[in-house]
């Protein structure tokens, strides 16, 4: 599948890396942490993402800010700036109107951009999503002690070939995955990101709050989360499907942040989205074959196992 990389530049500056692949109707990823453009192709944790989206729609996406082949060292990682970055894609993308995917810290810029734009948002889908960040949540001492220690983590550990801190932040977005996808995204933290720009785009996602865009937003919307999600309580997404009008939500069983493919949420995911935002159904490879092929196809599979038997 073609994977076209384009850069363009933010509002304040920043060059931001954007690729478009796949068919079909336009959906546009808002940029979230931990990702690059190139590499995500080669994972195991996000390869399924890719294809499946790729095969439905023509897939807008993006390494934010300080993430992947984006500008690694920008300073400022409001919602502002990245609501600009936002904007910058989609206009260099040139589409007049679009789906929105809004996956984790994304959601909340897509709610934003869903709220400024209305006339350019056709559907807002919105997976593993917060209105509030965790600090804007609940900013008592507990929680503020425990941003402190994350953050501390990350200025000692996040360099480092040893994963052991790292292996914190990959737990709690995909605490169901193989040893192999976890050592994966163990990767995929270092190569993205700098220490400075994951503590920066922390803070900075831990103050948003996007409560009063929500209620404003008037694209159809569709709120999907997973009820033992690690990172981000279901009770957050289920309060977001709340302040939107009309929004609906679908609760996915699992405890992954990050839907994998071999998990009955990931399908289930791929189906809801699919019916949602209009995009054709993907056919198995018999469903565009004669009913003459077929049975070509069934007595030349007959006559093969007839022959392996006499052998």
């Amino acid at each position: 599948m073609r994977n076209e990389i384009s850069f363009t530049t933010s509002a304040d500056g920043t060059s931001i890396a954007w690729s478009r692949h796949g068919e079909g109707p336009p959906l546009v990823r808002a940029g979230t942490w931990l990702t690059h453009l190139e590499y995500d192709w080669s994972s195991p944790v996000w390869n399924h993402w890719l294809l499946a989206l790729g095969q439905r729609f023509s897939v807008i996406r993006y390494d934010a800010r300080g993430n992947g082949l984006s500008d690694r060292n920008p300073v400022d990682y409001s919602l502002a700036a990245l609501l600009a970055d936002l904007e910058a894609v989609v206009d260099a993308a040139r589409l007049p109107s679009f789906a929105l995917f809004g996956m984790s810290q994304g959601g909340a810029v897509a709610v934003e951009y869903a709220r400024r734009h209305p006339e350019r948002v056709t559907h807002l889908i919105l997976l593993g999503a917060y209105g509030r960040g965790i600090v804007a949540r609940n900013p008592g001492a507990a929680i503020l002690e425990e941003m402190e220690l994350e953050l501390q983590m990350i200025k000692v550990g996040w360099g480092r070939a040893d994963p052991i801190y790292r292996r914190v932040i990959t737990s709690s977005f995909i605490p169901g995955a193989s040893e192999t996808q976890m050592r994966w995204f163990d990767d995929l933290e270092r190569r993205s990101m700098t220490p400075e720009a994951a503590v920066a785009s922390s803070i900075g996602r831990a103050n948003v709050d996007v409560s009063a865009s929500a209620r404003a937003v008037t694209a159809p919307t569709l709120v999907l989360h997973a009820d033992g999600d690690r990172s981000v309580p279901f009770e957050e997404g289920r309060r977001l499907a709340g302040l939107i009008p009309g929004a609906r939500l679908v609760s996915l069983h699992g405890k992954n942040h990050i839907l994998l493919a071999d998990e009955p949420a990931w399908d289930e995911f791929i189906d809801e989205v699919t019916a949602f935002a209009g995009a054709a159904p993907v056919k198995p490879p018999s469903a565009s074959l004669t009913s003459r092929e077929l049975e070509v196809l069934r007595l030349s599979r007959d006559i093969g196992i007839s022959l392996w038997a006499d052998v």
